[in-house]
């Protein structure tokens, strides 16, 4: 039966009807119900669905039918081939998100109230390359979410990335920036884009929608999603979860794995690679991982929920995630009955895997609606209507409001060509009402119904939509086309057009020959006067502007290079880009912080990088215009360029690398002496437009040097002997590789002290650790065996000490010393197997020390004992060496104090880490991870980071 429509139950006089609902056939008087009474069609339910413009729709389903009826009807009205990629989304009183549940009925879904349901239409599977979306249309639904996910703050970026997505909104709403029309930044302000919208970021957002001109509404959406998928946060969804010790984390599902984030700074990932099973048991959620190769010390990783609703929820996500992205195809499972003794949650993703809808839409593709974008948004010089967003959903200068209520066009696809529904003024639509700035206004009242026209005296209305899916289908009516979105009424005078409007033969096309204004609903193009509404005319290829007819499909398109060099000028210039900003964050944001507060012992640091910041913006301006000559085909070359802008930028480079070393010893001494210096480093560095530890932008530079070598390389490989550049690139890298002899030689010192630098800033109970001639070699996890069995300690091991930690509880997650182990006389040996451990082995020390420790697999545990014995080697073999020890404030000696000690303890004597925290450093990471990182895997990181 279906769920949707009652059906009338037929049959003969001989054979046997249908029972009654309410008494059996025969049972306590009942009688047999009469041939022409048709079954009860169950309770229905009005169900509204908020789109991803925030309009609502009106559903009515029964009670009883599952969840994808109700999707299904959602997806056919907006003719949504690439369904499978959103899902409809309900919210508990608690704030719990779950999706429709496709395979179970409507009225046993888990927290959805019965009473004015509400499902928001959403995207549900955020994919990691937007190019795969096959429609446009899809790709704008896909901007509209991420429109959405900015207003809400659930995408939070820095304000440069920020600035750059708004941006790409505004050209794909409003077209090219004209200064006449926009003097200033606030001709944005009727928007919202982030909750932080202030004028500052208003005017970033002007200065990079200046820079898209010419860029079309599909080139700008295709852009956002470009820029949005390589947000960290993108599709995150968080779910509120706690570890094993009760730290508060947030779980979240994506494309790659399951994701671990704490406050929105992410701390691990398991990829799908990784997880071996997933399941739940009440309110804990278990990962169960490949035993050995992924770096974890555990088999099973344990989360904790609120409740098992909240447990099981996030369960199932996890499961459609997997299924969606990791299979080539899902089988399907019918769902069993519960029975008596269940033996755990039958859920399985039962639609279609991304793989499946890709083949699916190419293979279908040629059979879709032709469609197009309209132009008649972008600027003219008439002026333009300027759009607001306010709450997710759109507001146009005129107060129309369609299916997709929004005066965006980003998409708007229109009738097919040819389609015998041109031909009747009486269109059949399926996008519900609408409403029109004329006194006319034009609704549908049911699906698949004609077009009716009523005078109203209120110049514009809001109706809510309503599906009416009991209407029985007519011969009469046609398909019912692709929903078109409202575009925005643009008023072009009348000096601006012709008294007679050009036109073109075609057999496909419908001439538009009014020259009063113009409005595009739903594919029609309603042409309004003060007195009368003409026929609705459709042009689904051309468009009239300013008397001329414009071919959309053959507008003009820039042609890009095909040369490798260009490409490899393109990364230049990109990470060029990158590099100045992060010279920025020392010369600018952190100037100001340190003027602001008069620490003239920050001096030292801005001194360093004011002169190369200073320099590299005229070079930056010149490859930005090198780089236009390529695109436009002139004539073009990048040798003598980089030949001349090396010869005059590296002799500052040559004054920094000789007064690095100097100046990061400042700021080791600054810092450690200086409690107002050192928060006000830790407070910097919590800001949003410094994203790495201070003294990582101070090593930028010999980066940067490193990427220039790189660069210039493979230009010399890819030109050929005779070509004009190489002789320049040869004379380039000859100048460059006089400053690397000397560089190399400064980037190990630089490294090493940057290293024990941030290590005492994370580790608190000592003093100096950085110290002349001590170096750093391994740190990492390491699984140290006690009383209460095997406990996870962070070791770090130096040229002349071995120290293990532990990290304390919230909210101060510093690193709280234990012990220290000196290296002269220390052995190592193979552990035995009373404790169990596979990877195990013992450390001994001088005086009587011992400690047995475990590796989470076999390689991590040959990299401890490849460092281990070779530190202990050269200790032994140096007699000059001294034991450097630790000035240690406060050391325990048992392995069993509590965390709250180290939380009692005054650590401002003692140099170490402060109250704010510090995840990103490389010893929260390898804490996380358990895993660990030496000081040559550091170097080798150093060298091939080239600022992307």
């Amino acid at each position: 039966m279906n769920d949707i429509e009652s059906i009338s139950m037929k049959g003969s006089g001989g054979s046997k009807m249908p029972h009654s609902h309410s008494t059996p056939a025969g049972v306590d008087g009942g009688s047999r119900t009469p041939p022409t009474t048709p079954r009860k069609a169950g309770k229905m339910l009005a169900v509204r669905v908020q789109m991803l413009d925030d309009t609502i729709t009106m559903f009515q389903v029964q009670a009883k039918a599952l969840g994808r009826v109700l999707f299904d009807q959602v997806c056919k009205q907006l003719h949504l081939l690439e369904a499978d990629y959103f899902g409809l989304e309900y919210q508990e009183p608690n704030g719990t998100k779950y999706w429709l549940d496709l395979e179970k009925p409507v009225c046993r879904q888990v927290g959805l109230s019965l009473i004015d349901p509400l499902l928001r239409f959403c995207v549900k599977f955020y994919t990691p390359d937007p190019a795969q979306l096959e429609e446009e249309f899809t790709r704008y639904l896909f901007c509209l979410q991420i429109k959405r996910d900015l207003a809400q703050g659930l995408l939070q970026c820095n304000d440069n990335t920020a600035a750059l997505m708004a941006s790409y909104i505004v050209q794909a709403e409003c077209g090219d920036y004209v200064i006449e029309d926009y003097p200033d930044h606030t001709y944005l302000s009727t928007y919202k884009f982030v909750p932080h919208q202030d004028q500052e970021l208003e005017r970033r957002i002007m200065e990079n929608h200046k820079k898209h001109a010419g860029q079309s509404p599909a080139e700008a959406d295709l852009n956002l999603l470009e820029t949005a998928r390589r947000c960290e946060l993108y599709g995150m969804k968080m779910h509120p979860a706690k570890d094993h010790e009760g730290v508060p984390l947030n779980l979240a599902v994506a494309h790659m794995g399951i994701v671990v984030f704490q406050n929105y700074s992410k701390i691990n990932t398991f990829s799908w690679a990784k997880i071996r099973k997933i399941s739940f048991k009440r309110k804990r959620f278990l990962i169960k991982l490949h035993p050995e190769g992924y770096g974890y010390y555990k088999d099973t990783v344990e989360f904790f929920f609120e409740g098992r609703n909240e447990c099981k929820n996030f369960w199932k996500k996890c499961v459609e995630n997997h299924g969606f992205f990791r299979c080539s195809v899902v089988k399907r499972v019918v769902r069993q009955k519960t029975r008596v003794l269940s033996r755990g949650s039958s859920f399985r993703y039962s639609g279609k895997t991304q793989k499946q809808i890709v083949e699916f839409v190419r293979d279908n593709y040629v059979k879709r609606q032709t469609f197009q974008r309209s132009n008649s948004f972008r600027q003219t010089s008439g002026g333009r209507a300027l759009q607001g967003l306010e709450g997710g959903g759109y507001r146009g200068a005129t107060p129309s409001s369609s299916l997709m209520g929004s005066s965006s066009i980003s998409a708007h696809p229109l009738l097919p060509l040819g389609d015998p529904a041109l031909e009747t003024p009486a269109l059949s639509l399926s996008c519900g009402s609408m409403t029109l700035d004329s006194p006319t206004t034009v609704t549908s009242v049911s699906m698949g119904g004609t077009i009716h026209r009523r005078e109203d005296t209120a110049t514009s209305f809001r109706t809510l939509t309503s599906i009416d899916v009991h209407s029985p289908a007519t011969p009469s009516q046609v398909p019912a086309p692709r929903p078109m979105l409202a575009v925005s009424q643009q008023r072009i005078s009348s000096a601006d057009k012709p008294a007679t409007p050009k036109t073109q033969e075609n057999n496909n096309s419908v001439y538009a020959n009014e020259k009063s204004p113009e409005k595009r609903t739903n594919g029609m193009v309603v042409e309004t006067n003060a007195s009368t509404v003409n026929t609705p005319d459709l042009s689904p290829v051309k468009n009239v502007q300013n008397g001329e007819v414009e071919d959309a499909e053959v507008r003009k398109t820039k042609r890009w290079p095909t040369d490798k060099a260009y490409y490899i000028a393109k990364e230049l210039l990109m990470t060029e880009r990158t590099y100045k900003k992060d010279l920025d964050v020392i010369n600018v944001w952190f100037r100001e912080e340190v003027s602001r507060e008069a620490e003239l012992e920050g001096e030292a640091v801005v001194s360093l990088i004011e002169l190369l910041a200073d320099v590299h913006g005229p070079c930056l301006q010149e490859m930005e215009a090198r780089l236009e000559r390529w695109e436009s085909n002139a004539r073009h070359n990048i040798g003598d360029f980089l030949y001349n802008t090396l010869l005059n930028v590296l002799p500052l480079y040559d004054q920094y690398l000789e007064n690095l070393i100097p100046v990061l010893e400042k700021l080791e001494y600054y810092t450690r002496t200086s409690r107002r210096f050192d928060q006000l480093c830790r407070d910097f560095e919590t800001q949003k437009h410094c994203y790495l530890p201070l003294t990582s932008f101070l090593l930028k530079p010999l980066q940067r040097l490193l990427h220039y070598n790189s660069i210039i390389d493979r230009l010399l490989d890819h030109y050929p002997k005779d070509h004009t550049d190489f002789e320049d690139c040869l004379a380039a890298r000859d100048r460059l590789g006089e400053s690397l002899l000397e560089g190399l030689s400064i980037i190990n010192q630089a490294e090493n002290l940057v290293q024990l630098c941030e290590m005492q800033r994370d580790i608190s109970g000592f003093d100096n650790l950085v110290q002349e001639g001590r170096r750093f070699i391994r740190q990492g996890c390491l699984q140290k065996y006690s009383r209460k069995g095997f406990q996870q300690r962070m070791f770090f091991l130096f040229s002349d000490i071995l120290l293990y930690t532990f990290r304390t509880q919230q909210p101060n997650q510093y690193f709280r010393v234990h012990g220290q182990l000196p290296l002269k006389g220390m052995k190592i040996r193979e552990g035995d197997n009373k404790t169990g451990a596979d990877f195990a082995f013992v450390i001994e020390a001088q005086g009587n020390q011992s400690l047995t420790v475990a590796a989470v697999n076999e390689e991590e545990k040959e990299r401890w004992l490849e460092d281990l014995s070779m530190a202990i080697a050269h200790a032994d073999a140096d007699p000059k060496m001294p034991y450097l020890n630790l000035n240690t404030c406060i050391l325990d000696s048992t392995d069993e104090v509590s965390d709250s000690i180290g939380l009692e303890t005054d650590r401002g004597s003692c140099g170490g880490a402060k109250a704010s925290q510090r995840i990103n450093t490389t010893v929260h990471v390898c804490w996380h991870r358990s895993t660990s990182i030496s000081y040559s895997d550091q170097l080798r990181a150093f060298q091939v980071v080239f600022n992307h």
